[in-house]
């Protein structure tokens, strides 16, 4: 694959990945769908184009698709999903994908922490400085969002950063996704039907569920594992930096949200101490023993 062809692929993918923040918060803003719905439309229509994705390319047949990604991924994917769409009744969409990437990181950090993993000083000044903004983010406010919508979009978060750790090493991304995606249609199912009287569908909110499954989901990430082997590690995470800045840009642009002072230095502080750490730590893997 030719860099071109390499950064044109990287561009989409990260465009359908901030295009979820702006799907969820325009049919959740402006439609009547209710967020259960939107979550169990999304995950259908992202696990059937997924099947039909694998089945095309030969990998696999559809039936035989369930058998790969597990149980637990699965449950942590309808975690993030749900989270996500519940969360953007009350976020704005740079904000939310903000909170989203700044949670999916410091869980995969802490996670390394754990594990035994070792920050060097300017990582731990990146974390720190993340975490600040995180915090700075959150605090009571004229311009602070609303305090229920940011804690599940936290966890929405952190139930993603799960979901990646588990998937690093489970084989195929695109068949280990599939899986994925295809066992966590019963959950989303049990969840809208406990829903019960309280779902709602109107014909531009399906549409944009089923955009947000179909294409900014399942075509991103496949979209995603095809330019993937043709980046660096650092270049890989680096380049997720820019999905909340281009989703706050088209929340300015396209749905008339304002982009706050708040939003603006925090912003700051969290993507530039998150990269803080993925830079350093690429430095340092570079360097001789």
């Amino acid at each position: 694959m030719s860099r071109i062809q390499a950064f044109t692929l990287t561009t989409i993918a990260m465009i359908a990945f901030a295009g979820n923040s702006l799907l969820a918060r325009l049919a959740l803003r402006d439609t009547d769908i209710d967020a259960a719905s939107f979550t169990s439309i999304r995950l259908v229509s992202g696990a059937l184009i997924l099947c039909l994705l694998v089945t095309v390319r030969g990998r696999s047949s559809a039936p035989r698709v369930a058998g790969r990604g597990s149980w637990l991924s699965a449950m942590a994917l309808f975690v993030y999903a749900a989270g996500f769409s519940f969360a953007y009744l009350g976020l704005a969409a740079g904000t939310g994908a903000l909170l989203l990437f700044g949670a999916v990181q410091a869980t995969m950090i802490g996670w390394g922490l754990w594990s035994g993993e070792r920050l060097r000083p300017l990582q731990w000044l990146g974390f720190v400085v993340a975490f600040a903004g995180l915090f700075g983010l959150l605090l009571p406010g004229v311009s602070a969002p609303p305090l229920a919508s940011s804690l599940l979009m936290l966890a929405a978060g952190i139930a993603w950063g799960v979901y990646s750790l588990r998937a690093k090493g489970a084989g195929d991304p695109t068949l280990v996704t599939t899986g994925n995606f295809t066992r966590a249609v019963p959950f989303t199912l049990v969840l809208s039907a406990l829903m019960g009287a309280r779902l709602q569908l109107d014909g531009p909110g399906v549409g944009y569920a089923v955009a947000s499954g179909a294409i900014t989901s399942a075509l991103g990430y496949a979209i995603w594992y095809m330019a993937l082997p043709a980046l660096k590690a650092a270049t890989a995470a680096s380049v997720q930096l820019s999905v909340p800045v281009i989703a706050a840009i088209g929340g300015v642009l396209l749905l008339s949200e304002p982009l706050t002072l708040r939003l603006v230095l925090t912003g700051l502080a969290i993507l530039g101490g998150i990269g803080l750490v993925i830079f350093e730590k690429q430095r340092l893997l570079k360097a001789p023993a």
